[in-house]
């Protein structure tokens, strides 16, 4: 089962108690430049985001840029091999959506990140 189809029941869950979600694909992705332009496209960010870790941040912290919404759910998925080649870059990555998800925890929006599990690392 591919992610979109392993996605899609969660996705509109999420969409039917009013929240609006996005996937976050990484697939392919091994450098920051690409990271940042899928963030632009996926995330449907606005023109003025500047494609470096401090705007994505200040994107995700300071959402008056996007429609209201009851709440956010980002999925990201095909992160693994990014993640491999840019470890550090990675880290960083990590820290910005977690401390976007920790802004809105409080709000009556709030933002819920999830990362996809790799291929075959599920052991039944």
């Amino acid at each position: 089962m591919t992610d979109a189809l392993a996605l899609a029941p969660v996705l509109a869950a999420a969409r039917a108690t009013g929240w609006h979600t996005a996937v976050l694909d990484l697939e392919g992705a091994v450098d920051k430049a690409t990271f940042m332009d899928r963030c632009a496209r996926h995330l449907d960010l606005p023109a003025w985001f500047g494609r470096n870790w401090d705007a994505l941040a200040d994107c995700l912290t300071d959402l008056s840029w996007a429609p209201a919404t009851g709440g956010r759910l980002l999925v990201v998925s095909g992160w693994h091999a990014y993640a491999r080649a840019q470890p550090r870059e990675w880290g960083i990555a990590q820290e910005v959506l977690a401390d976007a998800a920790d802004h809105w925890r409080a709000s009556d929006t709030q933002l819920v990140v999830l990362l996809t599990l790799e291929a075959g690392s599920i052991r039944g």
